[in-house]
């Protein structure tokens, strides 16, 4: 029979955090017991900090203190090193912080707690250096109004009409084949016309693996100078719509530039949105 001496009520914030151009990323729990009554608030906790995957551990901090006062922080801080450095090599890692409570003769209880797992590579385009990102975080390619109002009306027509990439739950993926890439621009906009200052603009972009090279069909809308193309809705297939060719090339370099500064790989989950 076990007999209840007591309870600690504590908050745990467990955090992790990183940088696109360093090879090392952070692991930290802070940990602050609010209220409780009896044997429990006598406790002292103390915390161990591990890993697997591609890497090694740096540093790690968490000794031992009890949880009183109430309200005041216990902090852990760990460090990570990754091991795929060499030209070319990607690697995961993921971390975890185990915090014991000790109390007096009571037997020590342990709490696991983890957080993102980092991909670190040296495979990135125009990245000469190792970086880490949370991989699985779809990052947010982002398209001004300012800048390319045409681009940004065809991305909200398409997205509006059912294809995907607004969201979390609906992302696109990234592409790096080029036999991929130029399936999904020849199959959009071969036969678009030729219109002076114009181009084709395909969504979803050509660099994702949601163009009509995964299937469907071409769509396309009022105003985008394709009256052969007919509307449609869905989740497969690609809009199409004609542009100023000086908005599609700036469309290229904020691509270029996203996929770079976000150590974007193949398979990557991204959003595309747009802002005023």
């Amino acid at each position: 029979m076990t007999t209840v001496t007591g309870q600690a009520n504590m908050i745990v914030i467990n955090y992790s955090y990183g940088n696109t151009g360093q090879g090392t990323f952070a692991h930290q729990i802070d940990v602050s017991a609010y209220n409780g009554w009896g044997d429990a608030l006598n406790a002292s906790i103390s915390g161990q900090a591990t890993m697997s995957g591609d890497c090694t551990r740096e540093s790690a901090s968490f000794p031992a203190k009890p949880l009183k006062p109430l309200n005041s922080w216990r902090l852990g801080e760990s460090f990570f090193n990754t091991t795929a450095t060499a030209a070319g090599a990607e690697g995961t890692c993921a971390t975890y912080w185990y915090l014991t409570f000790t109390n007096g003769t009571y037997p020590n209880a342990v709490e696991k707690y983890e957080i993102n797992e980092f991909r670190c590579d040296n495979n990135t385009g125009g990245r000469p250096t190792v970086g880490c990102v949370v991989w699985w975080y779809a990052s947010a390619l982002t398209y001004s109004k300012a800048v390319t109002p045409n681009l940004v009306r065809h991305v909200k027509l398409a997205q509006g009409s059912g294809l995907p990439g607004a969201t979390f739950d609906a992302p696109l993926r990234r592409t790096t084949n080029p036999l991929v890439t130029a399936a999904n621009r020849d199959r959009a906009c071969d036969d678009a016309p030729s219109i002076q200052d114009m181009s084709c603009d395909e969504y979803p972009i050509a660099t994702s693996k949601n163009g009509l090279s995964a299937g469907g069909t071409r769509r396309s809308f009022d105003g985008c100078s394709l009256p052969d193309i007919p509307s449609g809705t869905g989740a497969k297939g690609a809009s199409i719509c004609m542009i100023p060719a000086l908005e599609n090339s700036s469309q290229g370099g904020s691509n270029t530039q996203f996929f770079r500064a976000e150590r974007m790989l193949g398979e990557d989950p991204f959003r595309v949105l747009t802002s005023n």
